[in-house]
């Protein structure tokens, strides 16, 4: 990593320090993330990135999608466009584009999250979650 100083008003290291009270990391890795968010979000209109269960992710804006599990719906279709259109027919077109321009962009990082997906089986799923358990 590089260190940079930066000047920041005091409103918004006020906000700053108020996340991170919140969140228990440093001021750098606060920072850094928020910063390399602001910029994908920038690179990619339409993407916004929000905590969930599994940590911190893209995700389509004005969805509870992230955008790896419209990708490997995509890639599972062979990447034909009107049929993910039709598999997600209750997102717009323009989401859609977005979660595919933030793939184009990011290849790795849905990459990984869509292997992690692929390897769960039922019994990582129960260790994982064990109250998520069927009772039979």
């Amino acid at each position: 990593t590089v260190v940079k100083s930066i000047r920041l008003d005091k409103k918004t290291l006020n906000q700053i320090d108020e996340m991170i009270a919140a969140s228990k990391e440093t001021f750098s890795s606060f920072t850094s993330e928020l910063i390399e968010e602001a910029i994908k979000m920038r690179q990619c209109p339409g993407i916004m990135f929000d905590d969930g269960p599994a940590g911190r992710r893209a995700r389509i804006q004005g969805t509870g999608l992230e955008v790896w599990e419209v990708i490997q719906g995509y890639q599972s279709l062979n990447n034909n466009f009107n049929a993910l259109k039709k598999a997600f027919h209750w997102l717009t077109e323009n989401q859609l584009l977005a979660a595919i321009g933030y793939a184009k962009v990011y290849p790795e990082e849905i990459n990984v999250l869509i292997g992690k997906n692929k390897a769960l089986t039922p019994e990582t799923v129960e260790k994982e979650l064990p109250f998520a358990r069927r009772k039979h």
